[in-house]
């Protein structure tokens, strides 16, 4: 019996850690999925988006890819980025648009205008301009493309501009005014995009 006591002893003390640590889990999955954005195209809560700074794996976008009613006036072809409701549209024949999320200029990098895509690159490199090392100077001059790369998997070249349509290793931002002045998509919507759009397409930029 006085051998058999510490190891039931130990038995139930490993029992309350592993239990104590299911606990935390859990309670680190609930309190995330309280938090709450608003969605400023429809006024509605948005889906919790599972993070990639330590918080759940990379799920789905919160703001899903649809096909839906346009009549923006705007020839098939054309992509239309709504900065006030933080949305493109790839204009499509017959009244339709495809219509996706994406990150839009924080106050004061909002901007708007008419630009042509002059550039296609996959998994492209990112070299930081000179305005944002300015006010950033602690940023890499240099990061080769990659999963980790803020330009994410693709990115479209908006004419000479600083400016890209590209993707982002955070897609919780998707939704939100964050951004320098470019348009952030989740990776797997700005595959889909870039695949449907050519150099030359024309992008116009709304408030």
């Amino acid at each position: 019996m006085r051998r058999i006591l510490p190891i039931l002893a130990t038995t139930v003390t490993l029992l309350l850690t592993a239990s104590a640590a299911q606990a935390q889990f859990l309670f680190f999955g609930n309190q995330n999925s309280q938090q709450v954005m608003i969605d400023p195209a429809t006024g509605q809560p948005m889906r919790q988006l599972p993070r990639t700074d330590g918080g759940p794996r990379v799920g789905a976008s919160a703001i899903p890819r649809e096909t839906v009613s346009y009549s923006g006036g705007h020839a098939p072809g054309t992509i239309v980025i709504s900065t006030q409701e933080r949305r493109l549209y790839l204009v499509q024949s017959g009244g339709t648009a495809l219509r996706y999320g994406v990150g839009v200029g924080r106050p004061g990098f909002s901007w708007a205008g008419v630009k042509t895509i002059s550039r296609k690159a996959e998994w492209p490199d990112w070299r930081p301009p000179a305005q944002m090392l300015r006010r950033r100077p602690d940023l890499p001059r240099f990061m080769a493309g990659g999963p980790q790369n803020p330009l994410g998997a693709r990115a479209m070249y908006l004419g000479s501009s600083l400016y890209r349509i590209h993707g982002s290793n955070e897609p919780h931002t998707i939704g939100t005014a964050v951004s320098s002045g470019c348009f952030r998509m989740t990776n797997e919507d700005v595959m889909d995009l870039y695949a449907r759009v050519r150099v030359g397409t024309r992008v116009v930029v709304t408030r």
